[in-house]
């Protein structure tokens, strides 16, 4: 599916750090913000994937595993794009949820955001200009079985990107999250197996009956889709959408 890039940004002058770019939803969202003229740092744990992604669009590769903390504080703190996407998913009932995978999942996917909208909070303050897009999902917003870590880290999310939007009102910064159902990611395709098993049913009949059950429309989203919306919030007519939770859904929180 061709996915044409319609909204008219200009981020010449920029730099934009993107989490999770060397593949799916991060990927799109780097070339985007690349396509709009920013110098886009590539961050990702698989040096190769980062390398690849940022010599295609002229940026930056950083190879960083999100899961060693410490890690984030090396990272550039001059950046007026923020796009947190990095995540990682566990399929599994509550009772049999391993313990070290919730803990690793909540690391990844809500601790390393804060401390990256902390490290680069102070150069978008003193710039008077921020956006700061966090990639949630559908459950960020409710519930879906066998996924405790997921969920609980989505809501996490929800919750620092309306603190950090109410803090950054006034000074330029917005902060909101864009909430998709399922996408057309290695990150859906590596929770088939899984979500076969759990359910009792075929892997081929896993997307039909599981990861589009809820979904009006009866398709997986693009990479695409989710940044040209990406593009938007960075916009200067989306200066009042802040602390906002955006479905990308087809259809699925309409229930």
């Amino acid at each position: 599916m061709l996915i044409l890039m319609v909204v008219d940004l200009d981020l010449r002058g920029r730099t934009a750090l993107v989490t999770g770019a060397g593949s799916g939803i991060g990927r799109a969202c780097a070339r985007r913000l690349a396509g709009a003229g920013a110098h886009v740092l590539v961050v990702d744990r698989d040096e190769r994937s980062a390398t690849e992604v940022a010599g295609a669009i002229n940026g930056r590769a950083i190879t960083a595993d999100l899961a060693d903390l410490d890690r984030i504080a090396e990272l550039p703190a001059r950046v007026d794009v923020l796009v947190n996407n990095a995540g990682l998913q566990v399929v599994a009932p509550l009772h049999e949820f391993p313990d070290d995978k919730f803990a690793l999942i909540q690391r990844v996917m809500v601790e390393a955001p804060y401390r990256l909208v902390k490290l680069v909070l102070p150069h978008m303050y003193a710039a008077g200009w921020g956006r700061i897009v966090n990639i949630s999902s559908v459950h960020g917003l409710l519930a879906s079985p066998f996924k405790a870590a997921y969920v609980t880290a989505k809501h996490g999310l929800e919750g620092l990107s309306k603190v950090t939007a109410i803090e950054g009102a006034g000074r330029g910064v917005t902060a909101n999250c864009i909430n998709p159902a399922f996408v057309r990611t290695p990150l859906v395709d590596q929770q088939i197996a899984d979500q076969a098993r759990i359910n009792g049913i075929p892997e081929a009949d896993v997307v039909a009956k599981v990861l589009l059950e809820r979904a009006a429309i009866k398709r997986l989203i693009e990479p695409e889709h989710v940044a040209e919306l990406l593009a938007y919030l960075c916009t200067p007519p989306a200066e009042f959408i802040t602390g906002s939770s955006i479905t990308i859904d087809g259809g699925w929180t309409a229930h």
